[in-house]
């Protein structure tokens, strides 16, 4: 038996009713080649990497045997800040909702696994190098401690495909994303659009139920959740932010009901700290650049409201969302602190260190990544002797310019510093390794792998960066 299609799944989001997808078909493909297995998830599904072929990926998740049906989802969105009532699942569907050995329940979510009838006359289908940057993406933001679904399996399925922003024919995958819940902000704004009260209240008390079920039993377990997932929001914000991580999509049909990261992408890591990045070629505007992305998302909340406001009071819903800004920040703060292997500061040292960090980052523009991955591989217990010491190897600093700003930095460094004993200050050393990875996605490394998968069908990149990725090498 494949043990894929001997799991347990449970009807979670089926038993709601047709009211809220649509039951459809996987497309056959050509071929079937399994270019990514994600062995990590499987102990999480009480499964063991060693009793899982191949074969049973592809027969699960490229031929699609087994577990039926399959439930396109409906819902609507705003797409850089206009209404579209055209959404839904237009080339993937919930394959299957499945218990963990945590007991959540995790959905597994299909990505060009062909047409549904909220194509809007697409193909239903994924690039290869769509699948290839949606499994780097999420490895790379998980290892990051960002709170994000991630790819289970990408098969390359055999077929020729036209795109506009890809070099045309080019390669096809099917890809199961793995992820907390299915369900969107969107989800909610249609049944509003539909004028269905009804279908709202029992989509939220299902969310509830599955997913912040520790309200279920409160009388104003409606007020609780939206306040719960503001925070989740905020502090998933905070994350990308410390993480410098530009989504580029951030429109409602994007954002999930559990406060989790999906859907990966013209997303691109900051080179250098510039609030104005943008990652996405179509954002003419900058709507979704990195700077803006904690204020979209605390627009996204707020547009969330129209329809909840049907079944939670306005003043609630306020209230709730009024706490967006604090999370936000105390999470970006806690974030970046660890980034120096700091577990916490007084308030006001703290604020004042990452303020000129940030000062230091954006004026002289040095790598924001291997800012920190360099801090990281130097640090060294005298700094909280030697200001001079600070990042001195090699002329680091001296090479920046901005003399008078880094001497500011480095006092306040160095002033942080000898609050701790030699001791401490080792454990401080082990935890910059933790969270500071020496390897960032940059677009440069995806586009050398993917150089050699196009032209010699060499996977061997590929996988050389996925284990840099995990090892934080």
């Amino acid at each position: 038996m494949n043990p894929f299609l001997a799991l347990q799944y449970e009807p979670a989001l089926e038993s709601l009713g047709e009211d809220y997808f649509d039951q459809v078909t996987a497309a056959e493909f050509p071929q079937h080649i399994l270019r990514f297995r994600n062995d990590q998830l499987l102990p999480q599904l009480g499964l063991n990497p060693q009793d899982v072929t191949d074969e049973d990926f592809i027969a699960a998740f490229g031929k699609f045997q087994g577990v039926q049906p399959f439930l396109a989802l409906r819902y609507h969105g705003y797409q850089f800040g206009e209404y579209n009532p055209s959404l839904g699942d237009g080339r993937g569907f919930l394959y299957g909702q499945v218990r963990g050995i945590d007991g959540e329940l995790y959905d597994f979510g299909t990505k060009g696994s062909g047409r549904t009838p909220y194509s809007r006359g697409g193909d239903g289908r994924l690039t290869l190098k769509g699948g290839v940057r949606e499994v780097l993406a999420a490895e790379a933001l998980y290892q990051m401690g960002v709170k994000t679904s991630r790819c289970l399996s990408m098969i390359e399925t055999g077929e020729a495909l036209w795109r506009g922003d890809e070099p045309s024919p080019t390669r096809s995958s099917v890809m199961i994303r793995f992820s907390l819940s299915h369900i969107r902000f969107g989800t909610f704004e249609r049944l509003h659009y539909l004028g269905r009260k009804d279908l709202i209240a029992k989509l939220l008390d299902h969310v509830i139920a599955y997913y912040y079920p520790q309200f279920k039993s409160q009388e104003d377990r409606y007020a609780l959740f939206y306040a719960e997932l503001v925070r989740r929001v905020a502090e998933l914000t905070a994350q990308w932010m410390a993480a410098g991580f530009c989504h580029a999509v951030l429109n409602t049909d994007n954002m999930s009901i559990t406060g989790e990261s999906f859907d990966y992408g013209p997303y691109a890591f900051i080179p250098t700290y510039n609030l104005h990045f943008t990652a996405a070629y179509f954002d003419y505007y900058g709507r979704y650049s990195y700077g803006n992305q904690p204020e979209i998302c605390k627009l996204n909340l707020e547009m969330l409201q129209v329809p909840l406001q049907v079944v939670i009071k306005a003043e609630d819903l306020a209230a709730g969302l009024g706490q967006f800004n604090d999370y936000y920040y105390q999470a970006y703060q806690r974030l970046m602190l660890k980034k120096f292997g700091l577990e916490s500061l007084e308030l006001a040292i703290g604020n004042e260190f990452i303020g000129l960090t940030i000062q230091v980052l954006q004026e002289t523009q040095v790598g924001y990544h291997s800012f920190f991955a360099d801090l990281t591989e130097l640090f060294n217990t005298r700094w909280r002797v030697d200001v001079n010491g600070i990042l001195s190897e090699d002329d680091f600093l001296s090479k920046l310019g901005k003399e008078d700003l880094i001497t500011q930095w480095r006092s306040l460094y160095h002033g942080i510093l000898r609050g701790f004993s030699e001791e401490e200050l080792a454990k401080v050393g082990e935890r910059m390794r933790l969270v500071n990875p020496k390897t960032v996605l940059v677009r440069s490394q995806i586009e050398a792998i993917w150089e050699p998968i196009t032209q010699e069908d060499n996977w061997q990149p590929f996988y050389d960066l996925l284990l840099k990725l995990r090892s934080r090498d």
